[in-house]
């Protein structure tokens, strides 16, 4: 009987699991199983667990961040002769942005000459282009004066001999008119000596 009685002990105990595990954590951090399984920690005696965390965040904004952003300024349309200039300016508390659009004249020019040539108008075109300082001297040093009052070739460049004022390019040519009047009186002064010599 008593042999009878061990067996049943052992056999309960056979099927009945027990954890044996023990679980010490000196840092009084402590994770919890589940499942069935026991933990336990075990403080050693005038010990004791403290845990303090301090965040301090200091933040020190000394100007606002640039909002102002220039204006992009497009023509409108293709055939425009235009260009564009903008800006902004961003302070504290105040922004401002600004732009404009500025003619291109040069472009006009071309653009007028063009139509006055599509249109059977040579002489008109050459003579809108000659308003272009540039244009006019190019035209003079290849022997092909700018028009001038409906008169073309050497009736132009006699007129324009005549009213040298109204050259587009009227300060550049005084300069070369003096320019050739000195080359011209150096000449001359060296054609005497070498008469003289």
């Amino acid at each position: 009987m008593k042999k009878l009685l061990t067996l049943l002990v052992c056999i309960f105990y056979a099927t009945t699991a027990y954890s044996d595990i023990t679980q010490e954590n000196v840092s009084g951090g402590n994770t919890s199983i589940q499942g069935g399984y026991t933990t336990s920690t075990t403080y050693e005696s005038g010990s004791s667990s403290a845990s303090t965390t301090t965040n301090n965040t200091t933040s020190n904004i000394r100007s606002a961040p640039p909002t102002a952003s220039a204006p992009g300024l497009t023509p409108s349309g293709i055939d425009v002769c235009s260009v564009s200039a903008s800006a902004g300016v961003q302070t504290f508390g105040l922004g401002l942005s600004g732009g404009k659009s500025f003619r291109d004249k040069n472009c006009e020019r071309i653009k007028l000459s063009r139509e006055l040539r599509a249109n059977g108008m040579n002489v008109a075109a050459v003579a809108l282009l000659c308003q272009d300082p540039r244009v006019f001297q190019s035209m003079e040093m290849a022997g092909t004066p700018c028009p001038i009052d409906g008169k073309i070739g050497k009736q132009a460049k006699a007129q324009w001999k005549k009213y040298g004022k109204l050259r587009p390019d009227y300060d550049i040519y005084v300069k070369r008119l003096k320019v050739i009047e000195d080359a011209e009186n150096n000449s001359t002064t060296s054609t005497y000596s070498d008469a003289d010599e």
